[in-house]
């Protein structure tokens, strides 16, 4: 099974609800295209809600990666809430815990973008 994205507003928060694995090829390129779509949308401040990922590889690293930059160019702001402890220990191995903000309670979250 690839991602399943869906997006869900709060506030003028706009949550990316993920679940299933960000790998190589359709899951890495859904997930890029989610991010770019609603950064060009006008979707400035976005919360990547990762509690339902199985498993991200080194792809999909990349891509978190590239999001984060693509929004941040265009003035906008990407954090992440609740990560499952594989994916939140890759961060810490990639070094990447220190460029992301990361929530486990949403509502902090959101409120964390006023």
């Amino acid at each position: 099974m690839s991602v399943k994205l869906t997006t869900r507003q709060v506030g003028d928060v706009t949550v990316v609800d993920a679940a299933g694995r960000i790998t190589l090829g359709e899951g890495a390129s859904m997930f890029r295209d989610t991010i770019r779509d609603l950064s060009a949308g006008g979707h400035k401040k976005l919360l990547l809600n990762l509690a339902e990922i199985s498993y991200i590889d080194s792809s999909g690293i990349g891509e978190l990666v590239s999001g984060f930059t693509t929004v941040a160019n265009q003035g906008g702001v990407v954090k992440l809430l609740n990560l499952t402890k594989r994916v939140q220990d890759l961060l810490q191995i990639t070094k990447l815990y220190t460029v992301f903000e990361v929530f486990d309670d949403e509502a902090k979250a959101v409120q964390s973008f006023k």
